[in-house]
């Protein structure tokens, strides 16, 4: 039966060749004690077990993390952040059902086991919770009884710990914490710009470094300021370095403005993530101190190649080539892999902490971390685990350059894969565009901000036509709204804005821009329908299905074969042949293809479902299946010039699950009208002896060529090349030689492969 996949564009131009081993399998959670702690009685009673006071608002959730040794991505000491401090909480009367929430509320589906007497490491600080007894169905620790918040007669040595089974909730987003800066001393930090060129265009780079205080902003007295407090200072606002500041300039400026210094000191050592996490003195409240002998602190930083408006300047910066991120949706966050012998892999989470993210940040142009993700929050990678149990001091300029043990088969699998989210500077990009009319935040009609010739700013509308996933990519992005679901070009609908005027057409992105100011488009207004209800929309999620091609298996099962007419009447009535095959003298004689198997892997964070219902499902008679989409994958044999020589489509024909990770269990089948997709973890297997599965190359002479096979073309969020260039030297020989790839999502890497000979 034949089958088919995708919504995203991976484009791969196949010139055949390079091993890339397939993704590893999922571990099992390791199993834990659930052993009732004994403890003596208690000489004081134990009070009454009562629901705990909600420590936030009603808007906030509560903050729950996982922490200590051995802990992994769905074990460890539980730790809860309430009222700007973080606690454990006692294994007293500690239960299943108290693991089962806490563990949906880490996003993971239930709970295995449970831990006693400080298994993962006794905690630090409160012992927030005691003899708490949850029912199960709670949907947060706090509102199960307990002893109230704070009132505890245990020590760290009952620290209770949890066991989650290794299995996300779908749709899940927040993070499991690992590291928290006490941002609460310090509510925010920013550079106010006095130079007039620092203030024309973001990012603002250098300035007076300012923190909010109450309802205005003070500045930081200078004595004893260092270049190490600079670094963190540049870190915290998305830049990786600092450079020296005329301060002689600044203090003719300063001396003349009136100052209200919040801190007098600053002791960092240059490895911390922000501001916060350095020893500060604060002025006293009744101080009448006024930075005697000082100024306020001003700090020069350097921008990353991405954000440099200096483009000279942005050509001579380089960043690390053998780090990147890879599976995220905003401007410096992704799965952290690293490349070695030619080959990209991943690094699993063991130990990753925001020093060893801060030192990943950095080497790619961003600032410190802003979070060190776990589990594989980024979408799961394929190929080699290089590095366990990274531990970064935060000065080393890689990654390569902190101590890390080598991975065996038993250390970690992908779904313990690290991942980092970066700051980044604040360019203003969100400002200039908005969506109105969805359901939600993350959807509606795109409306961009333009200035009038009169010197105002209005709000317009761009117009639908051509619009596509693409465009989407990038408006999701500018406006930090994560990936991009579609691209909509009829928005009547969402219909509830006053914004009637279509300012802005023929707009066309290659999907890597920043804003759609950088993506191409008409300079006088040209749009066939210019109604508000076809203006352009999108859907943005926080989550994606990320799908992969096995390029290996390409190369490992091509082959021609001449297939006889008589055998070829299904595929040509849904044009699997070339054109020639009109006129063949049916039944007899044959057609020669250039066959192979194709097997895609969704390594993303959701399901990867057609977007069509199954109610506009075609029914083919001849191969007995539905078909879930027009067109799924382009196959196209190119020249060495990029001449298209010989093509083969697939349909969507069957989209399944035909095998997964170990741990994951299938979800899609297309036996009986079943749901069509492709399951997080799974991958979709189209054999090379399956219909369709070809391309005809019967009217082609020997030669070099390329094979192209395009996957999901046009409304995918990222596109992904491979490169096998080959000699077609007629019959059934085909010589095979040097390999690249390319995956373009936020920007494109390419890699040179090994080079290889293969006869059939």
């Amino acid at each position: 039966m034949e089958k088919s996949r995708c919504r995203q564009q991976l484009v791969f131009s196949v010139l055949f060749g390079l091993w890339l081993p397939c993704s590893l399998a999922l571990t099992t959670p390791s199993s834990a004690t659930t052993r009732p702690p004994t403890r003596a009685p208690s000489p004081t009673p134990t009070p009454t077990p009562s629901p705990s006071p909600s420590p936030q608002s009603p808007t906030a959730r509560l903050k729950v993390r996982l922490s200590g040794y051995p802990r992994k991505h769905n074990e460890g000491r539980v730790e809860l952040f309430h009222k700007g401090e973080w606690g454990t909480i006692c294994d007293d009367d500690f239960s299943l059902h108290n693991a089962n929430v806490l563990c949906r509320q880490l996003g993971f589906v239930s709970a295995t086991g449970w831990t006693h007497s400080a298994k993962y490491g006794k905690g630090q600080g409160k012992i927030w919770l005691d003899n708490v007894l949850c029912n199960g169905g709670e949907k947060s620790i706090e509102l199960c009884k307990s002893r109230g918040w704070g009132n505890s007669d245990c020590t760290h040595d009952e620290d209770a710990g949890v066991v989650c089974k290794d299995e996300r909730i779908p749709g899940f987003v927040d993070s499991n914490v690992i590291d928290v800066i006490d941002e609460t001393k310090i509510e925010e930090v920013r550079l106010r710009p006095v130079v007039t060129m620092s203030r024309k265009k973001p990012p603002i780079t250098e300035g007076v470094v300012e923190v909010k205080h109450k309802d205005g902003w003070a500045q930081i007295c200078n004595l004893g300021w260092t270049i190490k407090n600079t670094h963190v200072v540049c870190g915290m606002l998305g830049f990786p370095h600092e450079r020296k500041v005329n301060k002689n300039f600044y203090k003719l400026y300063l001396e003349r403005q009136k100052n209200h210094f919040h801190i007098h000191s600053v002791a960092c050592t240059g490895t911390e993530v922000h501001l916060a996490a350095c020893p500060l003195e604060f002025s006293k409240p009744n101080a009448t101190s006024t930075c005697e002998g000082g100024m306020a602190a001003v700090v020069s930083c350097m921008p990353g190649p991405l954000f440099m408006q200096n483009n000279a300047l942005k050509k001579k910066t380089k960043t690390s080539s053998n780090v990147r991120l890879k599976g995220g949706a905003r401007v410096g966050e992704g799965r952290v892999e690293v490349l070695k012998d030619n080959e990209w892999g991943t690094v699993c989470d063991d130990r990753w902490n925001l020093q060893s993210a801060s030192v990943v940040c950095r080497e790619l142009g961003f600032g410190s971390a802003k979070e060190a993700l776990t589990g594989g929050r980024m979408g799961q990678g394929m190929g080699p685990i290089y590095m366990n149990e990274v531990k970064c001091f935060g000065q080393e300029r890689s990654i390569w350059n902190c101590p890390f043990k080598n991975i065996t088969s038993e250390d970690c699998q992908h779904v313990e894969d690290a991942s980092v989210r970066c700051n980044v500077p604040h360019m203003g990009l969100e400002d200039s565009i908005r969506l109105t009319g969805g359901r939600t935040r993350y959807e509606g009609r795109v409306e961009v901000l333009r200035l009038d010739t009169n010197g105002t700013q209005s709000w317009g509308l761009i117009c639908g036509e051509t619009w596509s996933t693409k465009e989407a990519i990038v408006v999701c992005r500018q406006l930090g709204l994560g990936y991009a679901n579609q691209g909509v070009q009829e928005t009547w609908y969402w219909d509830s804005s006053n914004v009637t005027e279509m300012i802005m057409s023929g707009v066309k992105c290659a999907g890597n821009e920043m804003s759609l100011g950088q993506c191409q488009h008409h300079k006088t207004l040209s749009c066939q329908k210019a109604a508000a209800k076809f203006a352009a929309g999108v859907i943005c999620s926080d989550t994606t299905s990320d799908l992969v091609l096995n390029a290996p298996l390409v190369q490992q099962t091509v082959y021609i074969e001449d297939r006889p007419l008589h055998m070829l009447y299904c595929s040509a009535e849904e044009d699997c042949l070339s054109k020639s095959a009109a006129k063949a003298d049916w039944p007899y004689g044959h057609r020669r293809l250039l066959r192979f198997s194709s097997q895609i892997h969704n390594i993303g964070r959701a399901d990867f479902k057609p977007k069509a219902g199954r109610h506009s499902w075609i029914w083919h008679a001849c191969h007995g299946h539905y078909h879930s989409m027009d067109i799924f994958t382009h196959y196209d044999l190119l020249s060495a010039n990029g001449t298209r020589v010989a093509e083969g489509h697939k349909a969507s024909f069957c989209l399944e699950d035909s095998d997964c990770q170990e741990g994951v269990s299938k979800r899609y089948e297309c036996a009986n009208f079943g749901d069509q997709g492709i399951t997080v973890g799974c991958w979709d297997l189209y054999r090379h002896d399956i219909d369709c599965q070809w391309i005809d190359i019967t009217d082609v002479r020997p030669g070099n060529y390329i094979l192209q096979v395009s996957m999901c073309s046009s409304i995918c969020r990222a596109q992904s090349i491979y490169l096998y260039i080959f000699k077609y030297k007629g019959l059934h020989t085909l010589l095979f030689s040097t390999f690249f790839s390319e995956k373009k999502n936020f920007g494109g890497e390419r890699t040179v492969g090994e080079t290889f000979y293969l006869y059939n």
